[in-house]
């Protein structure tokens, strides 16, 4: 009833009525999206001009947003926009049975979904290189789990699969592109160490006994 008010107190053809329903567009479109929405997409679904304009509206609402004090906001993440809430209120919103479940990774998962996103593209024997151990069913599980995915064949002998992170990484780690990942020191791997794993066994700072630790990522998505 309110924003019913709202609107019916603003002239109809005044700029402010049409950045008001430019933005209610927007944040409908937002409100419902099951994913993050590039500024481009938002901008034909809402009928407005170009993605920059959806990018200062966006700006807009933010600013709106954080001068009232909401507990969200909407962040760019995985090359798009979408509701997130604010890290001050998970421990709250973690009392919702539909709230999203943290995200839970084993060390021997972890270490190979570093070193897939740190080298990609890369080929299996490649991480197997660096951790000192077989990975193919730990990358099948990161593949199960949307977290890793083919993304072409290397040119080498046998021609053999590249692993890269995918767009579900970038979301539950709350990143909007790979140069946001902080830099490390990780080791290069030369050609000759991946030829015959079986004789190069190079020394590998990540490799740690495959014991019970458990790593969490959290996504927290405004429902």
């Amino acid at each position: 009833m309110w924003l019913r008010q709202t609107s019916a107190s603003l002239p109809i053809d005044s700029p402010t009525q049409d950045n008001a329903a430019c933005q209610a567009r927007v944040e409908g479109i937002l409100f419902l999206a099951k994913e993050p929405l590039p500024s481009r997409k938002i901008a034909l679904l809402a009928d407005i001009k170009d993605g920059r304009e959806v990018r200062r509206i966006i700006g807009s609402l933010n600013k709106q947003y954080d001068s009232r004090g909401q507990s969200f906001r909407i962040e760019q993440i995985a090359g798009g926009y979408r509701y997130m809430t604010k890290q001050a209120y998970s421990s709250w919103i973690r009392r919702l049975e539909a709230s999203p479940a943290l995200v839970r990774f084993s060390r021997p998962a972890i270490e190979t979904l570093s070193v897939i996103a740190y080298q990609q593209p890369v080929m299996r024997a490649e991480v197997e290189a660096v951790r000192g151990v077989g990975c193919g069913e730990v990358i099948r599980q990161l593949m199960d789990r949307g977290f890793v995915r083919i993304s072409g064949r290397s040119e080498d002998l046998g021609r053999p699969f590249l692993y890269s992170t995918s767009k579900g990484f970038l979301e539950i780690f709350g990143l909007n592109t790979l140069e946001e990942l902080p830099e490390i020191d990780f080791p290069t791997l030369a050609t000759s160490q991946v030829d015959d794993p079986a004789e190069q066994k190079p020394e590998n700072p990540l490799r740690q006994p495959d014991d019970e630790i458990v790593l969490e990522a959290e996504n927290d998505q405004a429902a």
